[in-house]
């Protein structure tokens, strides 16, 4: 079989509408691979069908007599609660602020609910909410509502934290995963993956200790100025957590029928992560981020907006990782280190251990 024929393979299986064929969930459909995605196109998106909900963003714009508004909401399970360079807590509201930011907006206001476990103890919460409340004032926001409950001792892994969060649009740039174009240059604002390997490290489950921390804070700032010196020659925003660049890229190459090209060599990964996910058997690319973002610019202002990222303490490990193409479209490759190139696709199940 060519690889012409490989290819047209590939690109009809991805045209077929999502079928969930899963009796029951499994963590897979967690991982943010082609199991999550079959989740929500099959179940949520189908019950929940609208405009809005379609582009399956990191929020939705709303129309206001009032202004635009950018609202999004995001949940949090991670096991340790506490980790090198943060908690549940400090995620918790960064990981909401920067869902805002990768709309383009100004974040305003959060909302923050507690499933806590039974026996779990009250000076941990105190340490959680004091983390919380030191994020929203480092990001501008306030935490103005909540709701907390409480579940037998053995239902719940301690606490889970669930936040929402509305921000001003105040930037007329639209931003999806459907606007990227040929010819368009694709960027990372640091490093990859710090906070998932410190995460599995965390655990000490697998006897690996290495000098890292979570790279966990608020993008909104980076973001901004990162708007200011490119304009709408700004295509997308969006935060490499859950399933890392790699899931980012693919989600870029389907929405907008384009192929993306990475460049292996090109992509920033510290040595003490790339160490370890060697020891681990895992991909850097699919590592999960706190305190970074994927955007997709204009040829045009693409140093403009590189630059604007490395002036910002945040993104001083900025880098050109990629371009964008035309064919083949719908899927990402990556141009590696031995001069080779292989097709980074979404992950098919749950190979890595959970971080979030």
């Amino acid at each position: 079989m060519t690889e012409e024929q490989v290819l047209e393979r590939i690109a009809r299986a991805r045209a077929r509408a999502p079928r969930l064929r899963d009796e029951r969930i499994t963590l897979a459909h967690g991982a943010g691979g082609k199991a999550t995605h079959t989740l929500i196109e099959a179940v949520f998106l189908e019950a929940f069908r609208n405009p809005l909900l379609e582009a399956l963003d990191d929020g939705a714009a709303l129309s206001t007599p009032a202004g635009r508004l950018a609202f999004t909401t995001d949940s949090f399970v991670v096991s340790p609660l506490f980790f090198p360079g943060g908690d549940i807590g400090d995620l918790a509201v960064n990981g909401t602020v920067n869902d805002l930011a990768m709309c383009g907006a100004r974040p305003m206001h959060l909302s923050a609910g507690f499933i806590l476990e039974e026996g779990f103890p009250v000076a941990d919460l105190r340490r959680i909410a004091a983390s919380m409340a030191a994020a929203a004032e480092a990001a501008g926001v306030t935490i103005v509502t909540g709701d907390t409950k409480v579940v037998q001792r053995g239902k719940a892994d301690g606490c889970y934290v669930t936040t929402a969060g509305v921000g001003l649009l105040d930037r007329p740039v639209p931003l999806s995963a459907a606007n990227a174009r040929p010819g368009d240059v694709v960027l990372v604002s640091g490093p990859v993956g710090d906070h998932g390997i410190t995460v599995m490290l965390a655990r000490g489950e697998l006897d690996i200790s290495a000098d890292l921390e979570s790279d966990t804070a608020p993008l909104h700032g980076i973001a901004a100025a990162l708007l200011d010196a490119a304009g709408d020659g700004v295509r997308l925003l969006r935060d490499a957590t859950r399933g890392g660049v790699a899931t980012i890229c693919n989600e870029v190459a389907t929405s907008s029928s384009v192929a993306v090209v990475l460049e292996e060599r090109a992509v920033p990964v510290r040595p003490v992560v790339t160490g370890a996910a060697e020891l681990l058997g895992i991909d850097p690319l699919y590592v999960a981020c706190e305190g970074r973002f994927v955007a997709v610019v204009a040829p045009d202002v693409a140093e403009a907006a590189l630059a604007a990222l490395h002036a910002h303490p945040l993104g001083e490990g900025a880098a050109r990782i990629g371009t964008v193409g035309d064919d083949p479209p719908g899927l990402v490759l990556l141009r590696t280190g031995f001069g080779g190139t292989r097709i980074v696709d979404l992950l098919v199940g749950d190979p890595l251990p959970r971080i979030c």
